[in-house]
């Protein structure tokens, strides 16, 4: 049995080495300029968790002030912690918000629920830091992957009113549905390919586990322990929008909550992070940028 387990490893493994190497030399790789760069520590003695820390540019005197937590792309495999450097920096600059951006552990070889344990972890960290950070002005946003965990951070981790907002951008809610019969809103495109997607499945959740787990499946969790403030940010051509827009809807019929939610059409997954200046994708990432900021002043 431990052989069979073993290779069954070693094949996620090799997926999972082919995949990153794909990703690496699509992107190019992420050059992240934080401002500070430290190590927090986790609930496993011995380990910590890296985090990058975006200073505000403005109301720098306003000690404790608010934060962002904010969780990066990766499919749960993918290494791109840094990626959101753009999006974070421009938070900070544009609001009183420090920005913590944080490196979570990857599959397969830390699979579910270890990115969940990281997620809980740093949001503690932060808790406990009430002469830094305003307890009651912490909010969590994500990407993809991230935007799954700030979901679940938000909803399922931790009591209600813990967070202010939360902002997802094109994130997996119903990760229990079979990737083949997902179909993005809009024809045309690069839709995440059903292979890689059924990858990133097998890499994430490989032991027993509930498929009910709302930390797996975000729309599974209680939809009144949400934020008051949801921001949702689909992809046209990603065949993971009806989800998250599904989710959004859902969480609209509260009339106590503020629940946005936007599609940017002809706009792949994971759009933003390489955009031409003066391009659709640029005019809609700044669109979504703002919605963001937007969202955080709410």
């Amino acid at each position: 049995m431990w052989l069979l387990a073993y290779l069954a490893y070693l094949r996620l493994k090799i997926g999972a080495l082919i995949v990153r190497i794909l990703v690496r030399l699509m992107s190019g790789g992420w050059n992240a300029s934080p401002d500070v760069i430290t190590h927090i520590p986790s609930r496993d003695p011995g380990r910590k968790i890296k985090i990058h820390v975006y200073q505000p540019s403005v109301h720098k005197t306003e000690i404790p002030g608010p934060v962002l937590i904010n969780f990066h792309g990766s499919g749960f495999v993918i290494p791109a912690h840094g990626s959101d450097d753009a999006f974070c920096r421009e938070i900070s600059q544009r609001t009183n918000y420090t920005v913590v951006d944080v490196q979570y552990r990857l599959s397969p070889e830390c699979p579910f629920p270890a990115a969940v344990h990281d997620t809980e972890d740093v949001v503690k960290w932060v808790l406990q830091q009430p002469a830094v950070f305003d307890r009651s002005r912490i909010s969590v946003s994500g990407f993809s992957a991230g935007g799954t965990l700030a979901l679940v951070a938000s909803s399922t981790l931790f009591p209600k009113n813990t967070f202010r907002s939360v902002i997802a951008f094109y994130p997996s809610t119903e990760g229990h549905i079979d990737p083949a019969t997902l179909v993005a809103p809009e024809a045309g495109g690069r839709p995440i390919p059903v292979s890689t997607l059924r990858l990133f499945a097998r890499c994430y959740i490989q032991s027993e586990v509930d498929a009910q787990d709302p930390r797996l499946i975000p729309s599974f969790a209680d939809p009144t322990l949400f934020p008051k403030n949801i921001l949702v940010i689909t992809a046209g051509y990603d065949t993971l929008a009806d989800e998250g827009e599904r989710l959004a809807r859902q969480l609209q019929k509260d009339p106590k909550r503020r629940v946005v939610y936007q599609r940017m059409a002809r706009c792949n997954h994971g759009w933003d992070k390489k955009t031409r200046t003066g391009s659709h994708e640029w005019e809609l990432k700044n669109r979504a940028y703002d919605l963001a900021v937007e969202m955080l002043y709410a």
